[in-house]
């Protein structure tokens, strides 16, 4: 079920803060109680949410993780990840050798963590009634599912008392449901063109969208007034919004490759943070990009040390290693070699391409391929026009999906197959590939979540 699959609606019109905050004010204002770090990008922003939750896990907090969309479940978003009760938290960072000894005890799961349908159902019953009289009284109109998703992440994570939230923007950021939150620190991971209709046609513009999860800190109780904000390195025209509001809101700015920087290693990747060096870092995510999204995390992770948080350079390690983000170029086969990928605008498409051209040898690509109606089509086809030798075209089962028939054109004179479903596309992928060919599924989180569901 995803209730979030709608066609396209007015943003600014349909957004409105106004109306989650009226909300949350009738049910105790819970995001109040949390430490929250957003999160907002064009890409690489659940991957940077995942990368800074796990670390923060790996240090032996608590901690709340909000993201969004999700593959096949809408419980995937609302996460809490914790080292297992067995483990005495207060001594910290955990030694090398203990480390080691978790690692055995440390689920091992998709969504490890992910809210239980029994723990949603009471959650929704709870505020269930407050919610009702809302929708019936505001002036603002009706809640949308991500308003009501967002408030039962707060209260849930309220509850379950997290010692951090991890939160990441579902569209934008000015307007986005998670923006009624003071974080003790944001970061902006590249922002690139996507939701033209909805952000802004220009870098300015979508940029400007971004950003308006920068904001000045109006809490009173907040030991520490300045907004911290990390930047991933942007274009000069994204950069100099950033900067702007940064300057307007009095926040404190650290960029990756001016204050925090990364480099390649032998196997792996070093970061020079803002207090430390880190050699010789890995992480299971595939790309030159999750570099980028790593220096991110530590920074937004060493800012923490404004509010008395230090996280050693053990943790640090082990939670960039143990993250695990599926659909981000996740090998969920091997017989026959598949890599899925939530890929859905030119940038994303750009990256999961030099991706898989550095880390696999195959003969033929076999592309699946299915994008929604509100994404640039053309110009993410145009990333795999000259790169696949065989296409099967797809769509998942939601209705902003384009239908096959629509790629196609952007297609003309490869090998293209038209499939009605995700599932038929399985099926006449891997009929198709031998032992030396690779399959990509890409296009859209939803594609990849389907495809991915039971393969092995």
């Amino acid at each position: 079920m995803n209730y979030e699959r709608i066609p396209a609606y007015p943003y600014k019109e349909t957004l409105k803060l106004e109306r989650i905050r009226d909300f949350l004010r009738t049910i105790g204002d819970p995001q109040e109680e949390l430490r929250c770090i957003h999160v907002a990008g064009t890409k690489g922003k659940g991957s940077t949410c995942a990368f800074v939750a796990f670390v923060l896990r790996q240090a032996g907090y608590r901690v709340g993780l909000y993201t969004s969309p999700h593959l096949t479940d809408f419980r995937e978003r609302i996460r809490i990840l914790e080292i297992p009760n067995s483990v005495v938290r207060t001594r910290l960072p955990f030694t090398p050798s203990e480390g080691e000894a978790l690692k055995s005890q440390i689920p091992n799961s998709d969504f490890e963590g992910m809210i239980s349908e029994q723990e949603l159902i009471g959650l929704i019953e709870k505020i269930r009634p407050a919610m009702e009289a809302h929708n019936q009284k505001s002036k603002h109109g009706a809640l949308s599912f991500f308003e009501i998703y967002t408030a039962l992440a707060f209260v849930y994570f309220k509850e379950k008392k997290v010692d951090f939230a991890v939160l990441e923007t579902g569209l934008g950021g000015r307007l986005d449901a998670t923006n009624v939150v003071e974080p003790i620190a944001s970061a902006i991971t590249p922002i690139s063109y996507e939701h033209t209709d909805k952000l802004g046609s220009t870098l300015e513009e979508i940029a400007t969208e971004k950003a308006g999860i920068i904001k000045k800190i109006q809490n009173p109780k907040s030991k520490f007034q300045n907004p911290i904000v990390v930047s991933a390195p942007q274009e000069k025209e994204a950069m100099k919004v950033i900067r702007g509001r940064c300057e307007g809101t009095g926040a404190r700015l650290y960029e990756v490759d001016r204050d925090i920087f990364y480099e390649e290693a032998n196997q792996g990747f070093n970061v020079i943070g803002l207090f430390q060096e880190y050699p010789n870092l890995e992480t299971r995510l595939l790309g030159r990009h999750q570099m980028i999204n790593a220096a991110v995390a530590i920074g937004v992770i060493e800012s923490l040390r404004y509010h008395d948080v230090y996280v050693g350079t053990d943790a640090v390690r082990e939670g960039l290693y143990n993250t695990f983000w599926p659909a981000r170029c996740e090998i969920v086969s091997r017989d026959p070699f598949v890599a899925v990928d939530g890929a859905q605008n030119v940038a994303s498409a750009s990256a999961l391409k030099q991706a898989i051209q550095e880390n696999f040898k195959y003969q033929r690509l076999i592309l699946v391929l299915g994008i929604s109606q509100d994404k640039d089509i053309e110009g993410v086809c145009r990333q795999f026009y000259d790169w696949a030798d065989e296409v099967i075209l797809t769509k998942a089962g939601n209705p902003r999906a384009s239908p096959p028939e629509a790629l196609a054109r952007y297609f003309e004179g490869r090998s293209v197959h038209l499939t009605r479903n995700v599932e038929e596309a399985k099926k006449i992928s891997r009929k198709m590939a031998t032992k030396s060919d690779l399959i990509l599924v890409t296009g859209s989180l939803f594609v990849a979540g389907e495809y991915r569901d039971g393969s092995g």
